[in-house]
């Protein structure tokens, strides 16, 4: 499974937390099996809130957090999906087609993605 940012998050907190992968699998209520996959990259993100929630907290991560937001947000985007806070957002949610519209026609590098993604950071 190519890119596997939301793995080696949960991995890399789960190591600054000190806690075991059958520790955190049990406090987040997963198959330690299923744990150790997921942080590798061989199965997909869940897709379920209620998961995240479970993984979330066995991470020690508060819901309005930043990390919490970016553990969503992995989630999502490896799964080829927007943030559902994203698009129920109805301003965001119309203009995401020109986004995508002036993306295609026009491929960025990776210094004018960055050079897009600051110009977005500052407004």
């Amino acid at each position: 499974m190519p890119g596997n940012e939301f793995g080696v998050f949960v991995k890399e907190r789960r190591a600054t937390l000190r806690l075991s992968l059958r520790r955190f699998a049990e406090a987040a209520d997963l198959d330690p099996g299923n744990a150790s996959r997921m942080e590798r990259g061989l199965v997909p993100p869940p897709e379920h809130p209620e998961v995240l929630d479970r993984i979330a907290a066995a991470l020690q991560l508060g819901k309005r957090s930043a990390d919490y937001r970016r553990l969503c947000d992995l989630a999502a985007t490896a799964k080829g999906h927007i943030p559902e806070d994203l698009l129920s957002d109805p301003e965001v949610a119309a203009r995401l087609p020109i986004l995508f519209r002036t993306l295609r026609s026009k491929p960025l590098d990776g210094a004018q993605l960055d050079k897009l993604i600051d110009a977005i950071r500052k407004t």
